[in-house]
């Protein structure tokens, strides 16, 4: 299993950064390859992507979602893969996100780019990609305000 870990600063603060996060319908928008992610509840996600040139469909569950703090991930379906956001205030409208991922390349085309560093390359981008994206609105989407441990919800407030 490959891990990748980067980091980004958005200029606004950890609450609207955090809600945006949870819109995770609106990740085509920001994360390339990404084409759907439907949200069967309030914790578990479809997704449909592109990868290695072949269209991939997965299901994952959030395992572990504190807000504004930290949102962690396990699929349930489809090739290995689980993740951690956390998000860090840096001032009153500063945050610090960071993204540690780990998967499983599958296909001989999935290892070589995995070699060849394309999915690190891949989660940068769309890091830098979601910062351009809340930053250009101003305000978030939306918000998933509830609370998720191991794997069962806690609390389910949605916001917007």
């Amino acid at each position: 299993m490959t891990t990748i870990e980067k980091s980004v600063e958005v200029d606004m603060p950890v609450s609207s950064v955090y809600n945006q996060w949870t819109q995770f319908e609106e990740y085509p928008r920001f994360m390339e390859g990404i084409k759907e992610v439907h949200q069967i509840n309030d914790k578990l996600t479809h997704w449909v992507a592109d990868v290695g040139f072949k269209e991939k469909e997965w299901d994952a569950e959030i395992t572990h979602q504190v807000p504004d703090r930290r949102i962690a991930w396990q699929n349930t379906s489809g090739a290995p893969n689980a993740g951690t956001v956390t998000f860090e205030p840096i001032g009153d409208a500063r945050t610090k996100v960071t993204a540690q991922i780990s998967y499983d390349p599958e296909t001989f085309i999935e290892q070589v780019g995995d070699f060849l560093g394309v999915v690190s390359h891949r989660v940068e981008g769309d890091l830098q990609r979601f910062k351009e994206f809340i930053e250009s609105r101003g305000q978030e989407t939306g918000a998933w305000r509830g609370e998720i441990k191991g794997g069962r919800v806690e609390s389910a407030q949605k916001g917007r």
